[in-house]
């Protein structure tokens, strides 16, 4: 049996309450800082989309579908004006034209958490680290191996800190 990514794991967990918000995938939840903007993401959160109950007739188009997004209530009008711009973000992302309008649910957003800072490494633990991987011949085996050993120096490094303390 081969590893699988964590990825690929949580995927498959949670696909079932994705689909029972008519979601195909973990995409548009994920990406959406990317899809809509940081500013628009901070104040805005998908909710689900609502696929249309009848399916079209052979050659007919299909009806596109309406994505329901929570918005902070004071931020809403300004989501409102923005509804065209972001159903046009979504489809470009979907890669075709999988949202036609957008609803919106007032009520509060969950902020997310700010990102820590990355802690420096001093320099004698980076010359040392870039000093066992320089034998490896792969470019990117090497820098995934340069990657794990500053990850691996930076813990032993707040270790050493916190006992220090």
């Amino acid at each position: 049996m081969s590893a699988k990514p964590l990825a690929e794991l949580i995927d498959d967990c949670i696909a079932p309450v994705l689909a029972a918000q008519g979601f195909a995938g973990r995409a548009i939840i994920t990406l959406w800082p990317e899809i809509v903007g940081e500013r628009l993401a901070a104040r805005s959160h998908p909710l689900r989309i609502d696929w249309p109950r009848r399916r079209p007739a052979p050659g007919e188009p299909s009806e596109p579908a309406t994505m329901v997004v929570r918005v902070e209530g004071a931020f809403a009008l300004e989501m409102q004006q923005l509804g065209p711009l972001v159903v046009e973000r979504v489809n470009t992302h979907l890669g075709w034209r999988a949202v036609g309008r957008l609803v919106l649910k007032q009520g509060p957003v969950a902020v997310p958490p700010a990102p820590k800072p990355v802690p420096e490494l001093d320099q004698e633990a980076a010359v040392r680290v870039a000093a066992q991987v320089s034998g490896v011949v792969d470019e990117r085996l090497r820098q995934a191996l340069a990657r794990l050993g500053r990850a691996v120096a930076l813990e032993a490094q707040a270790r050493a800190d916190d006992t220090a303390s």
